[in-house]
């Protein structure tokens, strides 16, 4: 096991990364895992290090206690956050701030690598927004979903709106988004929202690190290719997605790890593969 020593002491999660596979616990479950100003400075800065690092091939979000997370800690706004709407200024600075906050999700969305949410209890209001971003859900029998800002007078703002209308049908959107009412796993699963549901957190925290694992297993640019090709094709059209994944095909094709991973399976082996190369930002060069 790796423990990242690059990162401040955290006080929203804990991070362990276990043969290349990452996980990330929300770890404040007296608080019912709330997000406040410390939970989105912690997730942003750990999500930047995984990207950069290229040490994680997968990364698992799992959680801790009742819920997985309530959403948004309310007291923040009008505490530590000011939401000013008697100006024009001040209403302009509220988009400034929204996007801070997307940006963090989006980060999860864009992360090098694939990303498997783990979800039991309550994903509910800011929570729903960031699940969406994952590219795979699982869930616990009694886990539901609630887009919560409808009913405390506000428009989801954080990524669900967006999101969500790709996974599935735009009728269940629309009924959640404008009733506020909890989607139940079992209906989730008919719906396409989650991959599969487990009666026990723990079963389903097994098959989460499981299948993280045999993505690490994969050769991690064609993993990374995948992951662009598809998000890419979600939001473009087929003629445009083709030409696009002619371009990222030309740019990763790999004779060598084509070969290694057919050699692997007749092996019956696990194959060896270079990991994502690390990231420098250019800020950070001499």
């Amino acid at each position: 096991m790796t423990d990242t020593t690059d990162l401040p002491a955290l006080t929203c999660f804990s991070l362990a990364i276990t043969d290349q596979v990452a996980h990330l616990v929300l770890n404040r479950p007296e608080a019912l895992n709330t997000m406040h100003p410390a939970f989105w400075r912690e997730l942003d800065t750990v999500l930047a290090l995984l990207h950069r690092s290229g040490e994680a091939r997968a990364l698992v979000i799992s959680s801790t206690g009742k819920h997985f997370s309530a959403g948004m800690a309310l007291d923040t706004f009008g505490g530590a956050i000011a939401m000013d709407d008697q100006s024009p200024e001040g209403r302009a600075a509220l988009f400034d701030l929204l996007t801070d906050m997307q940006a963090t999700f989006t980060r999860i969305e864009s992360l090098r690598i694939p990303v498997i949410a783990a979800i039991h209890g309550g994903c509910i209001g800011g929570a729903v927004d960031m699940v969406t971003a994952a590219c795979i859900r699982y869930a616990t029998q009694d886990a539901f979903f609630c887009i919560q800002e409808i009913n405390i007078g506000m428009v989801a703002d954080v990524g669900t709106l967006q999101r969500l209308p790709k996974l599935i049908p735009l009728g269940i959107v629309k009924e959640l988004a404008y009733t506020g009412r909890r989607l139940p796993a079992p209906r989730a699963l008919a719906c396409g929202l989650v991959n599969e549901l487990f009666d026990t957190q723990a079963a389903m925290l097994d098959a989460a690190l499981a299948c993280a694992r045999e993505i690490a297993a994969k050769p991690p640019v064609a993993i990374w290719g995948t992951k662009q090709a598809v998000h890419y094709a979600r939001d473009h059209s087929v003629d445009d997605s083709l030409r696009q994944m002619g371009w990222l095909q030309g740019a990763i094709w790999s004779n060598r790890h084509v070969g290694e991973a057919v050699d692997a399976m007749r092996g019956r082996r696990e194959g060896a593969f270079p990991a994502l190369a690390p990231l420098q930002r250019f800020s950070d060069g001499e």
